[in-house]
């Protein structure tokens, strides 16, 4: 069986012979390895990916003692993750999550979608996955965050993904699952804030368009950044043409992003990320 293993702790010598010694105590046998140390803040980040068989609690108590005290440890057979999706009415994010669901081309496994809106309805319907409309309008903000956490309640699931879900969340929403929401957006921000930033993109006249994933948290579009990517465009691109990369540049962000989290590939480390 293969098992992910992830280290952070205080950087100290000797870090990486405690680890394997721990390691091949238990019978186990490296698969691969990447370690990282943070100078500035004399950190240290190391994950492995081990085969053999082993008790997960025991190993993880024995190199708790190996470490330096605070060590953050994760250990887990390799599984795909369950997914919760959280979606407005734009498609392209949604579909393309959908579409690697349904080939097995993602590590992980869509449980639902929860919409404010009915638009995607139809599209989720072929995919024959639970479908949760859960009403916006007419109601404040904090009553429906109220709705929809009870109704997130009803899954289980290791990450809720915000497929351009199109709320702003309270700190007391996010505070329910800290750091197992990742949302995608336009790399436009802090400049053209609000309704159709591509076109105000295109009144700019700008030459660059970006997508960024990152973490949720309290902090609006601030949380820590998993991935990132840019697309040039040109003078005779409508700003619908523009929306249109801008879209294409989503995917393949949040496609990406998604595969390094659920892989186990991502550190979190103060408002920043390690990621092997």
């Amino acid at each position: 069986m293969e098992y992910i293993l992830k280290v952070a702790c205080n950087d100290e010598k000797g870090l990486i012979l405690r680890v394997s010694e721990v390691v091949f105590k238990f019978g186990l046998n490296y698969v691969d390895t990447n370690e990282f140390v943070d100078h500035e803040n004399a950190r240290f980040f190391m994950r492995a990916v081990v085969t053999g068989e082993v008790d997960e609690a025991q190993l993880k108590n024995t190199l708790s003692a190996f470490l330096p005290s605070g060590a953050e440890i994760f250990f887990e057979a390799k599984r795909k993750k369950r997914v919760l999706v959280l979606a407005t009415k734009e498609s392209h994010c949604v579909g393309d999550l959908l579409i690697r669901h349904s080939s097995g081309e993602i590590n992980a496994s869509v449980v639902g979608i929860i919409a404010n809106r009915l638009d995607l309805k139809e599209l989720v319907g072929k995919f024959d996955l639970p479908f949760v409309f859960v009403d916006s309008d007419g109601v404040s903000r904090e009553e429906h965050e109220r709705q929809v956490l009870a109704e997130m309640a009803k899954f289980e699931f290791d990450y809720a993904v915000l497929a351009k879900y199109m709320r702003i969340l309270s700190g007391e929403f996010v505070a329910h699952y800290p750091l197992k929401m990742i949302n995608i957006h336009h790399s436009f921000l802090p400049a053209f804030v609000g309704a159709n930033p591509y076109k105000q993109a295109y009144e700019r006249g700008v030459k660059i368009i970006g997508a960024t994933a990152h973490f949720v948290t309290s902090v609006l579009d601030e949380g820590p950044i998993i991935t990132q990517s840019v697309a040039n465009v040109s003078h005779d691109m409508t700003w619908q043409e523009m929306r249109q990369v801008g879209r294409n540049v989503e995917k393949v962000v949040l496609s990406n992003a998604l595969d390094l989290v659920f892989d186990e590939r991502v550190f979190v480390t103060q408002n920043k990320t390690v990621i092997f």
